[in-house]
């Protein structure tokens, strides 16, 4: 499958009120996944260091915790690292995750956000996209324990 990012590489992290750069990427079932499957809805975009990892499974058991509220609330969820599918897909079955797991392992979509890739891992950071195409709100440092119900929060008041 043909993975796309359609923006340039940003050598600074993205901000409130940008468009959000459009993607293809494939997810743990190997399936093209697109910010445009998500119009209409708020997206969830959040970007974290490598599967199966301490603070990553906590952060990705937030989100799979709260997924119906934040469902129920109008958003998708994208979590999205430099891992491959097949590494996403094992994390995914082991952690019963109901959310697509991007890969990005060329690192391209991370690029395009601004968000630091180093030595194969990406930051930890989370977009959080209007239903409009447009970043509302930006997470530089993320606290995986309460990190979805940050963003949950946040949800609310879009």
């Amino acid at each position: 499958m043909q993975t796309r990012v359609d923006a340039p590489a940003s050598s600074e992290l993205l901000t409130a009120g940008t468009k959000a750069p459009t993607f293809a990427l494939q997810d743990q079932s190997g399936a093209l996944k697109t910010l445009e499957d998500a119009a209409g809805k708020a997206v969830v975009l959040y970007f974290y260091p490598k599967d199966a990892t301490p603070g990553c499974t906590v952060e990705a058991r937030g989100f799979r915790d709260s997924y119906d509220v934040l469902s129920g609330a109008g958003a998708t969820v994208y979590g999205v690292s430099t891992d491959s599918v097949a590494s996403h897909a094992s994390f995914a079955e082991d952690e019963n995750l109901p959310f697509s797991l991007l890969s990005d392992e060329g690192g391209k979509l991370a690029a395009a956000y601004g968000v630091s890739v180093k030595m194969g891992f990406t930051s930890r950071v989370t977009f959080l996209i209007g239903a409009d195409g447009v970043i509302k709100k930006v997470y530089p440092n993320v606290t995986p324990s309460s990190h979805a119900d940050e963003i949950l929060a946040d949800l609310k008041a879009l």
